[in-house]
């Protein structure tokens, strides 16, 4: 029987899987010094400044904390002056941080679990986070110039973190957030994407493929369909959070063997007040026989392991579980074996 790992490599370049990748089994996200020295709010807790000067705050009830866009908080006031106002924080950090994220890494066992560095926020996201989202993309319009020249200043930072990353810790995988969609569309065409982002991501992946990164997977919890040529483009070998939305079993026919999808069940299916596991399972049923198991990884769309509603995430996890042991003659406890135990982060 293949642990968690080898079947998931199994899965992305269309070998054979002997069951379906169970979310996310196959992957430890782990820091990097500069998430923990960028504060981020507890939930139901009091609002944080971070060390990009954002405001976030996170309610009950959703999944991660936001920015704070009151307009006294809204870090850019003009984007003609963003230099002014944007100030990338310090990567230097000690040794001795390094060295005790490192150990972290070191103890994941390599034969059952990818380690992944996990990053976030994306380049876009980073820019709506400082500049609030309508603003953001009403600068894209109307000052392509400025918004050219911040995205470059992020691009040359997440350059320099992924050079430390890769000397320092040495992952395998790359966790990478950034959302670029709603439910049912994009945030922006596809020609304004590939005007702003293809290439600084381009360079971003680029980087880590070629300094020891063998996967790279993209957070977007969304539709965005249209922007898969563009991902594959980019380097993304996992598309993360993508939606039933999108058209998943048309996608993995036409792309599967260049990218594979993470995701199908976003949480609205099955994340909800009064859910059960009767609900769940017919979502289960129906995602895993329209999608098959190569170049698919049925999972909750959410950027990481963990659900809104506690209990959600473990028990989508069981369901698939169940029917991996149905369908492909394994054991539970035999499929329980092939892996590491889940952290659940949410």
């Amino acid at each position: 029987m293949l642990t968690a790992k080898q079947n998931l490599l199994e899965c992305i370049k269309g070998g054979n899987p002997d069951r379906f990748v169970n979310q996310y089994e196959f992957v430890k996200l782990l820091f990097n010094p500069a998430m923990l020295h960028s504060p981020m709010p507890e939930k139901g807790g009091p609002e944080v400044k971070n060390s990009w000067g954002v405001t976030y705050s996170f309610p009950e009830n959703v999944p991660a904390g936001f920015p704070v866009h009151s307009p006294d908080k809204i870090v850019i006031q003009d984007i003609e002056e963003w230099q002014k106002y944007v100030k990338a924080p310090s990567l230097d950090f000690a040794n001795e941080e390094w060295d005790m994220l490192k150990a972290q890494y070191d103890a994941v066992d390599g034969s059952k679990s990818l380690k992944a560095s996990f990053i976030a926020p994306g380049l876009f996201e980073q820019c709506h986070h400082l500049g609030e989202i309508t603003n953001t993309l009403v600068n894209l319009l109307e000052y392509p110039d400025e918004m050219h020249d911040l995205i470059k200043y992020l691009t040359e930072y997440e350059l320099q973190l992924a050079e430390k990353i890769c000397d320092k810790l040495h992952p395998d995988t790359i966790f990478h957030h950034d959302d670029w969609g709603g439910q049912n569309s994009t945030f922006m065409s596809t020609s304004m994407f590939e005007e702003f982002f293809v290439e600084p991501y381009k360079q971003i992946y680029g980087y880590y493929h070629d300094h020891g990164v063998d996967l790279v997977i993209h957070h977007s919890d969304s539709y965005a369909a249209n922007l898969v040529p563009s991902m594959i483009e980019m380097g993304i070998d996992i598309w993360q959070g993508c939606f039933s939305t999108n058209n998943l079993p048309e996608l993995i026919k036409k792309y599967g063997g260049k990218i594979s999808f993470m995701g199908g069940i976003e949480n609205c299916l099955v994340d909800y007040d009064g859910w059960s596991r009767e609900a769940i399972r017919k979502v289960v049923d129906k995602t895993l026989e329209e999608c098959g198991n190569k170049y698919f990884i049925p999972c909750i769309a959410q950027g990481g392991p963990g659900s809104v509603f506690p209990g959600v995430y473990k028990v989508l996890g069981e369901e698939i579980g169940k029917y991996n042991a149905e369908h492909f003659g394994l054991k539970l406890e035999d499929i329980e074996a092939s892996r590491e135990p889940e952290v659940i982060m949410f």
